[in-house]
């Protein structure tokens, strides 16, 4: 026999039964079979028959031989491991190819992989409040194959990006209007439900009071069944929601025998029913008999397929019953709720053990449990879950189980960021408490929260303090503890002291999957910044496959390592893998607020939009991390986004814009921390560097040369490989642009022969198409000396790679400057929308066409116009004609 929580899991993995009161929505359920999106939406409040309507959909779908998987979501899969375990499990009803496990860890990647039609149903969507699963559903709405869809039951409108979904024709909304009854689908109810057609005054009458609201026309055919048609119900009902509570408790629950009352009230606290959990409510009932009496009744609970007989309420009715058990029986909500927490315990789930426990009132037993399990689930990342709990729980309680307030400060660092934590910390007293273990662990938390707020000196002061108090008495925390001094460590300069750490980290981070993910994060650190693109790369996939243990994988889980593993990915130009994982790592980087992280994937965002050609997205990104910045006070995010806005600005050819920005970003005493501490966000992009740049583009690339030699020297001389590498690729530019074509080959070769052997790829890349000549230059010259790149395969085979990414402009035309940026790189968007200007398209029909805005259109031609070096539409036409860029 499977266990309770297989069971629980297929009730949720099965839809509601067919029962033979349902009105076929034909036309409904049609067209969503039909339609060809990626998303269709039925939102509409309680009561509108959105999960009827999905489960005939469903029928239809299978009808044409289409594979369906099936998911009722409930409050705990806002728990992103407990999601992905669902998800997976629906995910292999689909019949996707590979192993169970691969599958599970893997879904979102699997579904995008799968050929065959499928559509996945998710059903009570409203649930979901949680930043990381609305991303990992955006996820794989993003990745949707061709014949994939995905189909969402919600009371309300989701963070899934409707509205990009609905401007490119992806979107198919069902909404309150659409799901009323008509007058003909009120009469077919009551011919299904009673046998027997209304009058059709009384019909019309009816319809007209309830407006076509599917539960207030249910009750009133119950109501119509018990009095008849003489009694003037009709009249009396009104059809609001107030009527339909009325309704409720003065003819459904009055009418009841008291048994069956009691187990209706008792047993609204529970989200799924069989059997077993209902006896722990109503020991005294036969609850098995109760729950086939209420089936064959069809009272207001709904059928879920699986082995064991299991069924749920509907979601109006369980409203109305909660709401009546706190009226009717208040002093009962913590004794249910306790029950149901002992029988979750009992059967080994101690999430909804504690989540009953909470619920219900009872944080001292929840407190109880806690004891017992919030170790664990701290160790595995569970961060937000445990977040979720003790939030709920008195502070005044919590404090008499000091070690459980130390596990709520660590869970609330991860979550709501470092302000809020240091808050509680000062709150909590731990750091004063008069216990020698809760004292020394609460302080380790010290400098991590001073680091988290970029406030790295004092964190190196608190942090030497503290490891002189090691070990604590709890081990986490020592273990964390040591991988912040790594990072802190690191940041101010001593790299063999942040290796010693790790080590030490390492050799006492047990089974914490979450420590494991942080060592391997700060070690992926040290090889990056030491040029080890592939070492760093295999760290930071390490550090998100971690938490496999709790159905974490690089798609999904911690912030930390998951915006680190997306820059590698996006250094390699895998451009749409980056910005998935952004989907799922931004949100959570900018919710807890670590400076770096929110530079970095803001950044990343930014550029993979304008390489796409989306210039407002491009710009929006950076936009918003500004205001990050401007909100949480930390300057260095302000100047990262202004650093950036610059480097696209000068890409776009605005030499003046572009100055503007970074006289804004010159703040002395930022740059001048920069340049004693090693800041991640900080490590390719600084403001000697972008002055530098900007320099080469539109001043005096000699000066610039000077800078950077100096740059060089120092970066060599500190280890900085990757920083000296980008510093190379700006020098070979400053060459170029200053006339010494000999040397600024010579000087890109030689980045390239060591870029090639790690597989840099973007840290060239993004500067442009004025590195796109100079490589092919070097190119050309390298296979008419037949050397390097011919001798070389790796170096050959690397070489095409980039000049492939350039695209068809990455080759100067016969008529380009010999000295000077010649054509540059035209974008994929760029190139459409010359493809549409050579077909006669205005600006507004352009923007129609592309989904984007005039203004936006407007960008793109004057960019195409600035890189073809024409001056008017038509002469861009013909020069992207004789180029081969469009025919």
């Amino acid at each position: 026999m499977p266990s309770t929580s297989a069971r629980i899991l297929e009730t949720k993995l099965s839809p509601p039964a067919t029962v033979v009161t349902q009105v076929l929505r034909t036309a409904i359920s049609e067209q969503m079979a039909a339609a060809v999106v990626k998303l269709v939406l039925v939102r509409a409040p309680a009561g509108f028959g959105k999960t009827t309507v999905m489960a005939q959909c469903r029928e239809r779908v299978e009808a044409d031989g289409v594979a369906t998987a099936w998911l009722t979501l409930d409050r705990a899969d806002n728990d992103v491991p407990r999601f992905l375990l669902c998800l997976g499990e629906a995910v292999q009803r689909l019949g996707v190819d590979g192993p169970p496990a691969d599958v599970a860890l893997d879904a979102v990647a699997a579904l995008a992989a799968h050929d065959a039609p499928f559509t996945l149903f998710l059903d009570d969507f409203e649930v979901v409040q949680e930043p990381a699963v609305l991303g990992l559903v955006r996820e794989i709405i993003e990745q949707l194959p061709r014949r994939g869809r995905l189909v969402i039951g919600t009371r309300s409108l989701p963070d899934l990006g409707a509205g990009r979904l609905r401007a490119r024709g992806q979107l198919l909304e069902f909404d309150t209007d659409r799901l009323r009854f008509n007058i003909e689908e009120t009469s077919a109810f009551f011919g299904r439900r009673a046998g027997q057609a209304l009058p059709h005054d009384m019909l019309q009458q009816l319809h007209r009071k309830t407006e076509g609201w599917v539960a207030a026309i249910w009750l009133a055919s119950m109501a119509l069944e018990r009095h008849g048609l003489e009694t003037g119900f009709v009249e009396r009902f009104s059809g609001s929601d107030r009527s339909v509570a009325d309704y409720l408790a003065e003819d459904v629950l009055a009418h009841q025998p008291r048994e069956i009352r009691d187990f209706l009230l008792r047993t609204s606290i529970l989200r799924q029913l069989d059997a077993s959990v209902c006896q722990a409510l109503n020991p005294r009932a036969d609850c098995a008999a109760i729950l086939d009496q209420l089936a064959a009744a069809n009272l207001f609970i709904t059928p879920v397929t699986s082995e064991v007989p299991a069924w749920r309420y509907h979601s109006l009715f369980a409203d109305f019953l909660r709401a009546q058990l706190a009226r009717e029986q208040p002093d009962e909500l913590t004794r249910l709720h306790l029950a149901a927490s002992g029988w979750y315990e009992s059967q080994g789930r101690p999430v909804p053990a504690i989540d009953h426990a909470i619920e219900g009132g009872d944080h001292p037993y929840a407190l109880t449990l806690l004891d017992s399990y919030a170790e664990a689930f701290l160790e595995q990342g569970r961060m937000r879950m445990l977040s979720r709990w003790f939030s709920a729980i008195p502070p005044h309680q919590l404090r008499e189980h000091p070690f459980l307030q130390l596990i709520a400060l660590w869970a609330a660092s991860f979550t709501f960021g470092p302000w809020d934590a240091i808050q509680k910390l000062e709150e909590s007293g731990c750091a004063d408490s008069p216990i020698p273990e809760v004292r020394a662990s609460a302080r380790t938390l010290i400098p991590l929260l001073l680091a988290m707020q970029d406030r790295y000196d004092e964190a190196y002061e608190a942090g030497r303090e503290s490891l002189a108090h090691l070990p604590t008495g709890l081990p986490f925390a020592d273990t964390a503890l040591l991988n912040a001094m790594a990072n802190i460590i690191s940041v101010v300069g001593d790299q063999h002291e942040s290796q010693r750490l790790l080590d030490a980290a390492r050799s006492r981070q047990g089974h914490s999957t979450f420590n494991r993910m942080y060592t391997e994060s700060q070690e992926g650190m040290l090889d990056l910044h030491g040029g080890r693109l592939r070492q760093a790369t295999a760290r930071f996939r390490m550090a998100v496959d971690s938490t496999h243990a709790v159905s974490y994988n690089h798609s999904h889980g911690n912030a930390w390592a998951g915006v680190l593993y997306a820059g590698v990915v996006y250094e390699a130009n895998q451009l749409l893998q980056a910005d998935h994982l952004l989907n799922v790592y931004l949100p959570l980087a900018r919710d807890v607020g670590l400076p770096d992280h929110m530079i970095l994937s803001h950044v990343m965002r930014s550029r993979i939009a304008f390489y796409t050609g989306d210039i407002d997205a491009a710009f929006q990104a950076l936009t918003e991390l500004e205001y990050l910045g401007h909100h949480r006070q930390l300057p260095r995010v302000v100047a990262g986004a202004k650093l950036e806005r610059s480097r696209v600005l000068l890409l776009q050819g605005n030499g003046p814009a572009a100055r503007d920005e970074l006289a804004r970003a010159d703040d002395p005493a930022l740059w001048d921390r920069e340049r004693r501490q090693r800041l991640p966000a900080h490590d390719l992009e600084y403001l000697a560097l972008a002055r530098a740049r900007w320099d080469i583009r539109f001043g005096d690339a000699r000066a610039a040369l000077t800078v950077l030699d100096a740059e060089l020297h120092a970066a060599q001389a500190a280890a900085r490989s990757r920083r000296a590498l980008k510093l190379r690729v700006l020098r070979a530019l400053a060459l170029q642009r200053g006339g010494d074509a000999a040397a600024a080959i010579a000087e890109i070769g030689g980045v390239l022969q060591t870029a090639s052997q790690e597989g840099f790829m973007r840290l060239i890349l993004d500067e442009g198409p004025a590195v796109g000549l100079l490589m092919q230059r070097y190119a050309t010259a390298a296979l008419e000396a037949a050397a390097d790149a011919r001798n070389d395969p790796i170096l050959a085979e690397y070489l095409q790679r980039l000049l492939q990414a350039l695209g068809p402009m990455a080759a100067p035309s016969a008529e380009a400057p010999a000295n000077d940026y010649g054509a540059e790189t035209l974008t994929r968007k760029e190139i459409r929308v010359l493809q549409l200007l050579a077909e006669g398209y205005s600006n507004n029909a352009m923007a129609e066409k592309l989904f984007v805005s005039d203004s936006t259109v407007r960008t793109h031609l004057r960019n195409i116009n600035m890189k073809l070096d024409a001056k008017s539409r038509t002469q861009a036409v013909a020069i992207a004609r004789k180029l081969g860029v469009i025919r």
